[in-house]
């Protein structure tokens, strides 16, 4: 009974896996072949600087393949600012920080959504768009900041300091989102948290980000001790090194970084805020204080800027690769889905921080 019961359900489309109800397609050729070259040619002009041509072979049939198979299975790729460079210019439809890729992923008409950045991100686009696909290349991409905390954690919060409301950054999980007011990201922090009639707010989980958010606002911030594991690497110390070195040099840093990094920096914004400094500014040479794909994925657009890189990998973003890429369309895997209990009080929280008028 229960197996006819699964078969019924699976033949209406209900409680299909993602590969069943679009099928698997055939594994393509991956030969580099003189038209791949060809067609492949104007990705490369665009990594030329990071990708030496010498491997250049070995991307570009991924490149050629995944480029097709989007248009075949009506897929958009959404990629955040620290993926790759042959990820985020060669096959990216939609790139930016946690806030754009959040506020882009309500606009696609596609069916399907693949998400190249951590899990959360992709939680986040299944909760703007309940009745997409949405994939992620490698469900094991996480994030510290999202790992710090959870629904839980929030409950007990909530127990401990009653009326106060909950402002969540959205490198968190669709549970913690589900116990939260109101979402953030690093781009619009102070002005949600100025949103709120309240003169105390907790800000959770990133601690450095609400640290910063309190220095520009009068209300009260209560934090949690969550960290982003390659933003809580730089030092002050680290970066009057290379003032030192080249007083000349501007440094431009994340909010998730310590407050003391923030000091010693010229400019504090979002990874798309700083992105915006550096192309209009265009400072002669500057060190981007975040992870370090994202000096190469803008060089080629600011390409009189020289980008000094300390080279902070994020682990969890480069487990995303071409190659798990182009799996991920052929099987339709892996599929992000959200329980519906949880999926609705969360969706609002994101929705709130999307709608909220700065």
């Amino acid at each position: 009974m229960a197996g006819h019961l699964q078969a019924a359900l699976r033949s209406s489309g209900k409680g299909a896996t993602a590969a069943e109800r679009f099928g698997i397609l055939e594994r393509p050729d991956l030969a580099y072949t003189p038209a791949v070259a060809r067609e492949t040619a104007p990705f490369y002009e665009k990594v030329r600087h990071f990708i030496p041509e010498i491997e250049w072979p070995v991307h570009a049939p991924y490149v050629h393949a995944i480029n097709r198979l989007k248009k075949e299975r009506n897929a958009v790729i959404l990629a955040h600012n620290y993926q790759t460079p042959e990820i985020y210019n060669c096959v990216a439809d939609i790139v930016g920080d946690s806030l754009q890729l959040a506020r882009d992923a309500t606009t696609v008409d596609a069916e399907i959504i693949v998400q190249c950045g951590v899990h959360f991100m992709a939680e986040t686009s299944k909760l703007l768009n309940p009745q997409k696909t949405v994939l992620i290349p490698d469900g094991r991409a996480g994030c510290s900041l999202s790992e710090s905390i959870t629904g839980e954690d929030v409950r007990e919060l909530k127990r401990r300091y009653p009326g106060v409301p909950v402002v969540t950054y959205v490198n968190t999980s669709a549970d913690v989102k589900a116990e939260t007011d109101i979402c953030c990201t690093s781009a619009n922090a102070v002005d949600v948290v100025e949103s709120l009639a309240s003169d105390t707010v907790l800000c959770i989980p990133d601690e450095y980000l609400a640290m910063n958010v309190a220095r520009r606002t009068n209300k009260k911030i209560l934090t949690w001790a969550g960290h982003c594991e390659v933003h809580e690497r730089f030092t002050a110390d680290e970066l009057l090194a290379y003032k030192e070195a080249d007083p000349s040099i501007e440094i431009v840093a994340h909010p998730e970084c310590h407050p003391s990094v923030l000091d010693v920096s010229d400019f504090s914004g979002s990874t798309a805020g700083m992105i915006n400094y550096v192309k209009t500014k265009r400072p002669a040479r500057v060190l981007l204080v975040t992870e370090c794909s994202m000096a190469s994925n803008i060089q080629s657009e600011v390409k009189d800027v020289e980008f000094v890189k300390p080279c902070n990998l994020c682990p969890h973003m480069k487990r995303i690769t071409l190659p798990k890429i182009l799996d991920s369309l052929l099987f339709m895997t892996e599929e992000v889905t959200v329980d519906p209990a949880i999926a609705a009080p969360a969706r609002l929280a994101v929705e709130r921080m999307i709608n909220l008028k700065a």
